[in-house]
């Protein structure tokens, strides 16, 4: 390229210089590289690299990580089968992905906030939120700290700085965005991070989520899941481009793309991430490259889109628990007796949290009408009344029993 010495381009919105030499920009042939430590085999591919400084990462913190792994697993296929057997309303299952939860939320502080979208249970998992929270809030009883007004799956918690889950896509990034600027401002080391599938990065929150963490210079981990679906639509029917990551630079954000089945190779690029974006205070896309083995959702069908051949892929041959079982297995770490003890266990435990949480009472019906305006308005005194007069006229066809009493 022929580049004139004359001057440079003053232009406000760029950073160039001239050229003589028209060339159009293309998309590239190479897509960003994949950053991995661990191959499916579970083999580590730079032993010279393994263990270092950058893993900080115990044996016994591996092996609990793997546990829970296994545990969040087997936790989603008994609460599958219950809202199969019409004992909860909807869930979603986190299969095949489990290493993008474990491995990102052990490289925070336990200080960050995270807005998650809707699959990432195994980071509450990992940061302390218990089986019984769990089925609490799906089975919607008295014990669940949203009272039994979301739909199962959509998690939250305080103390664990875990923001409450919302439905509509992608409306977490562009607040995960303004929360970021409010830590800045606080100053004291702590960052957000966002999760997102590749589906919510077709969303205009997205792009308003980006353009806000870049130009504000807001401490903030746009984490996405590229699972290649949202929902139905494969990523060659909803983008172009190379991924997510590629849009990164777009956007003046320093991006990364990682294996997302490697615990390890997550666990790294996340602690990189989140070291440049409390020192230097900007926000970093992290492209976790992964697959979602189960449906979309207890509401999906994943056979009317995908074969059986390609998912048994994934779920055989390179799955993240499978990849870190063997990793586990070559290190002397675990073997098949651990295994089996390991899954009845999990069952046990779920099986028990589940059927505890399903026999406690749902809260009072009137709960609806509270915890939005600090004084009921008279319309919502309106239908409240309405309500009280239709469950004493039909009081014989509902379940009354099972919610609190006034």
């Amino acid at each position: 390229r022929y580049y004139s010495s004359e001057d440079v381009p003053l232009f406000p919105g760029s950073n160039s210089k001239y050229t003589t030499k028209l060339h159009m920009i293309r998309p590239e042939e190479d897509g960003i590289e994949v950053y991995r430590i661990m191959d499916k085999h579970g083999e580590i591919i730079n032993q010279d690299e393994f263990p270092n400084d950058t893993i900080k990462l115990e044996q016994s913190e591996i092996v609990s990580m793997y546990r829970n792994m296994v545990l969040l697993s087997t936790m989603d296929r008994i609460m599958y089968d219950s809202q199969r057997q019409g004992r909860i309303s909807f869930y979603m299952t986190n299969y095949g992905e489990e290493a993008t939860h474990f491995g990102s939320a052990a490289a925070l502080d336990s200080g960050d906030l995270a807005f998650g979208q809707y699959r990432e249970a195994g980071v509450l998992l990992y940061r302390g939120f218990t089986l019984d929270n769990f089925m609490n809030q799906c089975y919607a009883n008295v014990l669940d700290d949203g009272k039994g007004k979301q739909m199962p799956v959509h998690y939250g918690s305080k103390p664990l700085n875990f923001v409450t889950i919302s439905s509509p896509l992608a409306t977490q990034m562009p607040q995960a965005s303004g929360a970021a600027y409010a830590l800045k401002r606080r100053g004291d080391g702590k960052c957000v991070i966002c999760y997102f599938g590749d589906g919510a990065a077709s969303e205009g929150d997205a792009h308003a989520a980006f353009n806000f963490a870049a130009t504000l210079s807001a401490p903030i981990i746009f984490f996405c899941r590229n699972n290649g679906y949202a929902i139905s639509t494969p990523t060659s029917e909803q983008y172009k481009g190379d991924g997510i990551a590629s849009r990164g630079r777009g956007y003046g954000m320093v991006s990364v793309r990682v294996d997302g089945n490697d615990l390890f190779a997550v666990y790294v690029a996340t602690k990189e991430a989140r070291r440049v974006a409390v020192e230097e205070n900007i926000p970093v896309l992290v492209e976790a490259m992964t697959y979602r083995v189960g449906h979309h959702s207890t509401s999906d069908d994943w056979s009317a889109y995908r074969s059986a051949d390609e998912v048994s892929h994934w779920d055989k041959i390179d799955h993240p628990i499978i990849r870190l079982r063997l990793f586990l297995h070559k290190q002397g770490l675990w073997n098949d007796d651990l295994e089996n003890e390991l899954k009845k266990e999990c069952r046990k435990d779920v099986m028990e949290a589940m059927k505890k949480a399903e026999k406690i009472q749902k809260p009072n019906l009137y709960e609806i009408f509270t915890d939005v305006y600090d004084e009921l308005p008279e319309i919502l005194k309106e239908q409240r009344q309405e309500l009280e007069e239709h469950l004493q006229k039909y009081k014989d066809e509902y379940p009354l029993d099972k919610f609190q009493s006034q």
